[in-house]
């Protein structure tokens, strides 16, 4: 009654208030503390993770510019163009291989797989250079090579007693020497085209096309120009088209990449992009001589 009258009661009703509020905020706190010392845990394992997982990167990457460094030295053993009688010579020279039976692997790869890599051990590297090619190796390493065949087969892989060499894969007159095929260069501004009985060309047209290279000052406008000058290749094109309805066989395209990309419809035997320049019938001989060229690689 006396603290009701002094007003006690309602101070001592204040601070058990307070004490509780204060309580409270203790929990609260000690809570707060412990998730900042869980954070700190966390925080120091995250380090640790990162730390090693840093030392695990700087590894790999020293394995890696040591592997890149090993094969950056690998070299080939030759490399040689080869084409006509000695491309003969060099197919005879491997066709005449004999070992015991499977032997002898012959694998035509886009890609090198592990299986044919392994052949090559520390070599292997150079498959992915010369890819797309045709890989020739035995059992006992006498012969570790790769021929770029200009109409290279689908992927295969096999064992043998020999290897597998097809003349068709090679020459002009594959294996009974009058295969017969047609063959055609297209440029923006020049057309030729060929029938051949193996080596022989029995028939032939061409012609060029003044697309215009330049822009003379005055006149029309340079983006008028550029207009005319693309009307005028896809003109050309259209007439290279047209004429190569009028050839049958299987048809080998050459060229310049634009061109060729623009005829990608037309249904081929192979593609190639070669320099050949120069009047029409010239540079189909050129580009003849490019197309049936082989890559040989010593690996």
């Amino acid at each position: 009654m006396i603290d009701r009258l002094l007003g006690r009661a309602g101070l001592r009703e204040r601070i058990e208030e307070l004490r509780e509020e204060r309580d409270s905020l203790q929990q609260q706190l000690d809570a707060e503390r412990e998730r900042r010392a869980d954070a700190a845990t966390a925080r120091q394992e995250a380090e640790r993770r990162v730390n090693r997982l840093e030392d695990r990167i700087a590894d790999l990457e020293g394995q890696l510019q040591r592997a890149d460094s090993e094969q950056e030295g690998l070299e080939f053993r030759n490399r040689a163009t080869l084409r006509g009688e000695r491309l003969r010579e060099v197919l005879d020279r491997l066709g005449s291989f004999r070992t015991a039976p499977e032997g002898a692997l012959t694998a035509m790869v886009e890609e090198p797989g592990e299986a044919v890599r392994e052949q090559f051990g520390g070599h292997a590297p150079l498959l992915d250079r010369a890819a797309p090619c045709l890989i020739l190796t035995d059992d006992a390493g006498l012969v570790s090579a790769a021929l770029a065949p200009p109409l290279p087969p689908e992927p295969f892989s096999r064992w043998d007693d020999r290897f597998r060499l097809e003349r068709d894969w090679f020459l002009p007159g594959g294996d009974a020497g009058d295969r017969p095929f047609t063959l055609a260069l297209v440029r923006a501004d020049t057309f030729a085209v060929g029938r051949y009985e193996g080596t022989d060309r029995v028939a032939f047209e061409g012609f060029t096309t003044d697309i215009g290279e330049n822009h003379s000052k005055g006149g029309f406008s340079q983006a008028r120009f550029e207009r005319l000058r693309e009307e005028g290749i896809d003109d050309h094109l259209e007439r290279c088209r047209s004429v190569l309805d009028g050839f049958d066989g299987p048809l080998l395209l050459t060229g310049e990449r634009a061109a060729l990309d623009a005829l990608e419809d037309l249904e081929t035997a192979a593609r190639r992009t070669v320099d050949a320049t120069g009047q029409p019938e010239a540079a189909l001989g050129k580009a003849v001589r490019d197309f049936w060229t082989t890559r040989l690689y010593g690996v």
